[in-house]
């Protein structure tokens, strides 16, 4: 018997049920943060955040331990910095409207706009629908995600331990219906 090695999964993120798409993410939205402390870098065009960080994008907020966010700009000079990339670790929760998304790692991708979870990925929308893996990319501009088992799943923060049979599992609301 030959086995096919695991497909990605690919989900449409933004469908709660049946007929009910979700709105596009505003990319272009403002950043707000807050963070137990922060430290700049300008030099390398960075700024660190540490302490219960929370950032918020128009309806979608990332949470973690610690992030990292690469802006372009002078933050000092009077300049007006623009943030390009954020990088999360440490319990890292990504809330979208209906939608609540876990992981070890993220990166958010700003001018791709693209947010890649990583490591014991769990995707669970407000009906019922829960999908597990290694891997979860979601296009902000299509609301689509793909989720895989990948070979960075599972382990111990810093680890690049196999996600459990390198699967993607999970598990879909039935609607009820009428019998009569």
């Amino acid at each position: 018997m030959r086995l096919l090695p695991t497909l990605p999964l690919l989900i449409f993120v933004g469908l709660a049920s049946v007929g009910s798409a979700q709105s596009r993410h505003d990319s272009a939205a403002p950043i707000d943060f807050s963070a137990a402390h922060q430290e700049f870098d300008d030099r390398a065009k960075r700024v660190v955040l540490s302490g219960d960080v929370v950032v918020r994008q128009s309806e979608m907020t990332l949470s973690a331990a610690r992030m990292s966010i690469a802006y372009s700009g002078d933050i000092f000079g009077g300049g007006s910095p623009q943030a390009s990339r954020v990088d999360a670790s440490g319990g890292v929760t990504l809330t979208r409207p209906e939608q609540t998304a876990r992981s070890q790692y993220a990166i958010y991708d700003l001018n791709r706009r693209v947010v890649t979870m990583i490591g014991n990925v769990s995707l669970r929308q407000s009906n019922g629908n829960v999908i597990n893996g290694g891997r979860l990319t979601f296009n902000l501009d299509t609301n689509r995600a793909t989720i895989d088992g990948s070979s960075v799943g599972g382990g111990a923060p810093g680890t690049t331990e196999a996600a459990p049979g390198g699967r993607v599992t999970g598990r879909f609301s039935v609607p009820k219906r009428d019998d009569k």
